[in-house]
């Protein structure tokens, strides 16, 4: 590969610390309950789709409401076939706003997500407390947590599928790549210029940090590239710097990085990478040759 791998420029405000997440009742919720002429109609015809069958247990009435509200908000035009199936989420392709923009829909499933490997990531995160014991309400937080850490980190200058919506447990974001000729794992192509990509992949560690996020499970894997730039994905679990396992999680991530650019033949360290992506902002104005710890009274 010789691509040069853009950056992109990072706003100066970083945004809010905490967002509230609100797992209440939302249109999606009642249109399922009320299950009036139109969404019937909706979720027969999805539910008779063959492209649909093998993934029939994610499309509960809850779930097709929420795809029903999106398609009727106008961020939805077609829905189309799955193009992953993941042990907490499935994405499907579909037409967005413009006939000629896809999409990607992510839908995380309620019954079968593993509430316990969430729960690592949950516990100590203030925007969950409260609802830790409800594995529905859990779900629907982790998409909009999703949502919020997606917006983050695009918002810092990190390249990430742009989020559009989310509703319930739906999220709709950029598809990055095509559904027939998706985008390639960085484990899965051969990388021609290993120092500008991990440069990269440091410098966005670092702008995650500085917005007071961590992703939590970066590596190989979570990092994708197309037509010239590299974007990390899965955001869900990414927690803030202020999680008490947020230096658990982000060493892992470090060592994760490190292992995959050291078998590139990079001479790199998990606690170097930690230093640069933890270094502070340098306060503006500031002596950078100043010795902070001399008194200037015994020069």
């Amino acid at each position: 590969m010789t691509e040069e791998f853009d950056l992109l420029e990072p706003p100066e405000d970083p945004g809010d610390e905490w967002e509230q997440i609100d797992v209440s009742d939302t249109e999606a919720d009642r249109i399922a309950r009320r299950r009036d002429r139109e969404f019937h109609e909706f979720r027969e015809r999805i539910k008779d789709s063959e492209q649909f069958k093998l993934v029939g247990s994610v499309f509960d009435d809850a779930t097709l409401a929420a795809i029903y509200k999106l398609v009727q908000d106008g961020y939805i035009t077609a829905f189309g076939g799955p193009i992953s199936t993941g042990k907490e989420a499935n994405v499907f392709e579909a037409f967005g706003e413009d006939e000629s923009q896809e999409v990607a829909v992510k839908i995380y499933r309620i019954n079968s997500s593993n509430f316990n490997q969430m729960r690592e990531y949950l516990e100590g995160d203030p925007r969950f407390e409260g609802i830790a014991s409800d594995k529905k309400a859990v779900v629907l937080a982790w998409t909009k947590k999703e949502f919020a850490n997606l917006r983050r980190a695009r918002d810092a200058g990190v390249r990430v599928p742009e989020p559009i919506a989310v509703q319930r447990n739906a999220l709709v974001m950029e598809l990055v790549g095509h559904a027939d000729d998706r985008a390639r794992r960085l484990s899965e192509v051969s990388i021609e210029n290993p120092e500008t990509a991990y440069e990269v992949i440091r410098e966005y560690m670092r702008r995650l940090y500085r917005v007071g996020l961590i992703h939590g499970d970066l590596s190989e894997y979570n990092v994708i590239i197309h037509e010239g730039e590299l974007v990390v994905i899965d955001m869900g679990q990414a927690v803030t710097v202020h999680h008490p396992n947020a230096r658990k999680f982000l060493e892992r991530d470090c060592r994760n990085v490190a292992a995959f650019f050291s078998r590139q033949g990079l001479d790199i360290s998990a606690d170097e990478l930690a230093a640069v992506v933890t270094e502070p902002e340098p306060v503006p104005g500031a002596d950078p040759g100043a010795d902070l710890g001399t008194d200037p009274g015994n020069g």
